[in-house]
């Protein structure tokens, strides 16, 4: 694999091969998602679930949602990619994941982007908590967040209004990762890939986990592509026994578009080769260990700045323990190594340049409101001064009437 993909790179072939999957992808009917009763639910126009892989919500009127159920059978693995929630479709996101019997959301894009909203916000933040979509009959509230340098993890309480019933979901944001790009590096997709599989989101014995972006096919194709690769890899213990286009072929099977650009492709590529090394090494410690010293903290795209967090309730539902965010912890199965003395400072340097943007962005804000409030206040004092300007010309102007009106009445009466 390495040397195919060697040559690919060496002769710049990748925009080929990527039309060459692209047209050998198969198409299917998407009839239902273009009857008018559907058009609103749809993010993009040209994004549609195919009819015979679409998810179906079971208790809506209406069975639809913009979300394809992949099915990779040799791997083991299922995943629901979607698109972005609209503002008018949280409620049906959230019954997919009730019913569904999902136990994460793996989502890989920001809510704003490019001063675009790319997705609603339809988990709660900690400053309101809670979030309720009435519409369905759920409540969702937030148990917990651990953020990190580019990625972010949430614990979710979902509760079913119309059963009394809760269950936990993970919550992984990956919110550094640009629309139609590539993050910085294969090492840090990956260190966000092996935490998600870490809390056993991926595993057969949930439901499959719901994987979007914002159209659900670029972002949220290369993921569970270079997932999907891996644990056949993993299986075989032979990387050669891994053909990367035939997977996606497959996958696009069940999902139209998946893998949205050349980069994505080339990117996906050295995602694979990459997680080969360390899941397929002898040693059995490193299987599991993504050195974080070869972490780029991609400074470029950092995470909006978190509200300040309250204290928030550490019960869990149905008497469940609280899972493990310890990230740091020492479990041979846990993912992140201990970092050297040289990385930590690496770390505080980049955290004191996040910090520094991240209150040059809050003034800059606040500055924007200012100047909007005084503009408010400008437009108010005009409006003032055109009032006292003719209020006097309106009430000679009334006076007069009144006394021309009074002297025709009382000419009337006179006759």
């Amino acid at each position: 694999m390495e040397q195919e993909f060697e040559d690919i790179d060496s002769s710049g072939r990748w925009q080929n091969l990527y039309n060459e999957i692209r047209n050998q992808a198969s198409e299917y009917p998407y009839k239902v998602a273009k009857l008018p009763v559907n058009r609103n639910l749809n993010r993009y126009r040209d994004v549609s679930p195919y009819d015979h892989s679409r998810v179906k919500l079971e208790n809506s009127e209406n069975d639809y949602i913009n979300a394809s159920l992949v099915m990779m059978e040799e791997a083991q693995r299922a995943y629901i990619l979607s698109q972005g929630p609209l503002r008018n479709t949280c409620g049906h996101f959230w019954l997919m994941v009730w019913e569904q019997c999902s136990k994460a959301v793996i989502m890989l894009n920001r809510v704003i982007e490019k001063g675009s909203e790319k997705c609603a916000q339809y988990w709660p933040t900690t400053e309101e908590l809670q979030m309720s979509f009435t519409d369905t009959g759920f409540v969702v509230r937030l148990l917990s967040e651990e953020d990190q340098s580019y990625y972010t993890i949430r614990v979710l309480e979902l509760r079913n209004t119309k059963t009394g019933e809760s269950r936990e979901i993970y919550h992984f944001h990956y919110t550094t990762w640009p629309d139609f790009g590539v993050p910085e590096s294969p090492a840090s997709f990956l260190n966000f890939l092996f935490k998600v599989r870490e809390f056993g989101s991926l595993s057969a014995e949930h439901g499959p986990s719901v994987v979007h972006c914002s159209a659900g096919i670029g972002r949220s194709g290369t993921f569970a592509l270079v997932d999907t690769c891996l644990v056949l890899m993993d299986r075989s213990k032979n990387p050669s026994s891994v053909d990367i286009q035939k997977v996606l072929l497959d996958m696009r099977e069940y999902r139209m578009g998946l893998i949205q650009t050349p980069d994505q492709l080339r990117f996906s590529y050295m995602a694979v080769i990459e997680g080969a090394r360390l899941v397929l090494t002898d040693n059995s410690a490193a299987q599991r260990v993504l050195p974080r010293t070869a972490l780029p903290l991609e400074p470029d795209l950092p995470p909006p700045p978190p509200p300040p967090r309250p204290h928030l309730n550490d019960n869990r539902p149905n008497g469940q323990p609280a899972p493990c965010l310890d990230l740091q912890a020492s479990s041979g199965e846990h993912l992140l190594a201990t970092e050297p003395d040289s990385h930590d400072h690496n770390v505080d340097e980049h955290s004191g340049h996040v910090r520094k943007r991240h209150r040059e962005e809050r003034i800059a804000s606040t500055a924007q409101k200012v100047q909007q409030m005084k503009q408010r206040l400008t437009d108010s004092e005009r409006k003032r001064e055109k009032w006292l300007y003719w209020r006097p010309v309106l009430l000679n102007v009334g006076a007069g009437a009144a006394l021309a009106v009074g002297l025709l009445v009382c000419w009337m009466y006179s006759q």
